[in-house]
């Protein structure tokens, strides 16, 4: 709901119609070109966060159903994908691309219902990017040895079977940033989506289908935690790649050590946007807002901790509060909403703890007036001032629609103060000078540092962290390399 003041439009609701979606009331697992059941018979609930309604009963795979899954991607290796030709596999991937843009209405609304971000991110964001990224390495299928690694006999060639664990914050996003290489470079797939946000993924498994993508090929086992570690642990997997939280991270690294699994990991982060006293305000303030509040906080590379400049920070903060009065908060299938439902009841609570911890150690809290809905997982865009680089809201990935605002007198203070956390995945920089740009971007330990905007991702960029952000990169040429051998 639209925050209340005086010079803030009243806007109408525009729901988007959920008639193009069709929710069967339980789904299987995906393995060998078909829908199976969970061969212990268990299953899971789906929930929609901004309804708390029940959506679909879901298959929970265990140990023996990751094992089939990855026996038929070994199959569909062995004795398809890996022997087809690159120009053939590209046709399949062009294909997969056409099929989600032809249905991509039903993939934005399917998405924005499981997940609760804004039909407008998944509309214009999510979907139209997912099939970016497949059209993009369709190209690379018949040019991977022009790629960089390797050319003749010795040149590039895939390694095997993949399992591939993706997070509930861009469902299939990272499906597509998951699955597109992998099949490019020839390797087949076993992916498990995350078990609150697994729809999106299983609508894809139907397009596989749709496709004709060969039998085993891509394989889709849905559960949670025991799901994901049966799949990462399977000695036949030649491959691991994983996004989601630094902790669960470390576990991966400590599992497949001494084994011969290639593996990437994209991890958390706590990004600095930082906004220097040259910076174009209006401009800054609106990528802050994206920064932060785009898909309610639930990004990795957000850019969670905001550095001004202290000669401009009353400047900066008075134009981002009036900004972030015009934020409207509700449902996400209202074409009006700009933030979504919080993902999970577990996920609010771990935003209300941190930001209860924010007050507790001294910062100051401020939230426009904001009429949340009565039922769902919502919280309101917030921001802490006086925060101290020692206070856990500073250090500690929220994974929430929280920004923490730190001042700073000089460019040297601004790179200390950024470079001053365990991640490094991303940063934003604000100034008018390029030269400042480039000077202070080559002092920043970040994989993605954007200048003068925020969140802009393309499949031809590489994308990835360092330190507690992971390792490895996934898109562009180099998101090719972790699936090459």
């Amino acid at each position: 709901m639209a925050a209340k003041t005086s010079n803030a439009f009243d806007y109408a609701p525009a729901p988007e119609s959920t008639a193009i979606v069709d929710i069967k009331p339980s789904y299987g697992l995906f393995v060998n070109g078909e829908f199976t059941d969970a061969t212990s018979g268990r299953g899971f609930k789906t929930i929609s966060p901004s309804t708390e309604e029940v959506l679909a009963e879901i298959a929970e795979a265990d140990a023996a159903d990751v094992d089939l899954a990855v026996k038929a991607a070994r199959r569909a290796y062995t004795r398809v994908w890996s022997r087809m030709s690159g120009a053939e596999r590209g046709k399949y991937l062009f294909r997969i691309a056409r099929i989600i843009q032809e249905r991509a209405r039903e993939f934005a609304v399917l998405e924005s219902i499981d997940n609760g971000k804004p039909i407008k991110e998944t509309r214009d964001v999510d979907v139209p990017t997912v099939a970016a990224h497949f059209f993009y390495y369709a190209g690379w299928a018949d040019k991977l040895e022009y790629s960089g690694y390797g050319t003749g006999p010795d040149g590039p060639q895939p390694l095997g079977v993949a399992g591939q664990v993706i997070p509930w914050n861009f469902p299939l996003l990272m499906l597509a940033w998951k699955i597109a290489p992998a099949l490019a470079c020839g390797n087949t797939v076993v992916l498990k989506p995350a078990e609150t946000t697994p729809l999106t993924a299983l609508l894809f498994a139907e397009v596989c289908q749709q496709a004709d993508l060969p039998p085993g090929v891509v394989n889709i086992v849905t559960g949670a935690g025991e799901t994901g570690r049966a799949l990462i642990g399977h000695p036949d997997v030649d491959k691991v790649a994983f996004t989601g939280s630094t902790e669960v991270g470390r576990s991966i690294a400590k599992a497949v050590a001494g084994s011969d699994k290639r593996v990437t990991l994209e991890l958390g982060g706590k990004a600095a946007n930082i906004v220097f006293d040259d910076a174009p305000v209006d401009q800054a303030v609106e990528g802050i807002v994206n920064g932060i509040f785009f898909n309610q906080g639930h990004v990795c590379c957000a850019g969670s901790r905001l550095l001004v400049q202290e000669s401009v920070a009353e400047e900066v903060l008075g134009k981002l509060k009036r900004r972030m009065k015009t934020l409207r908060v509700g449902d996400p299938l209202d074409k009006n909403t700009d933030i979504g439902a919080i993902n999970s009841a577990e996920q609010l609570a771990k935003i209300r703890e941190l930001s209860e911890v924010g007050e507790a150690e001294g910062a100051e809290r401020w939230s426009p007036p904001c009429d949340l809905p009565s039922t769902g997982f919502w919280f309101p865009p917030t921001i802490f001032t006086g925060v101290s680089q020692a206070h856990r809201i500073a250090r500690e990935e929220i994974f929430g629609p929280v920004l923490s605002v730190i001042t700073f007198r000089t460019p040297k203070e601004a790179v200390e103060k950024a470079n001053n956390t365990p991640f490094g995945l991303s940063a934003g920089i604000w100034t008018d000078k390029g030269s400042r740009i480039l000077w202070t971007a080559s002092q920043l330990r970040a994989g993605v540092v954007w200048s003068n905007t925020f969140n802009r991702f393309d499949p031809a960029s590489p994308f990835g962290g360092y330190k507690e952000s992971g390792y490895g990169r996934e898109g562009g040429r180099h998101g090719l390399e972790a699936y090459l051998r």
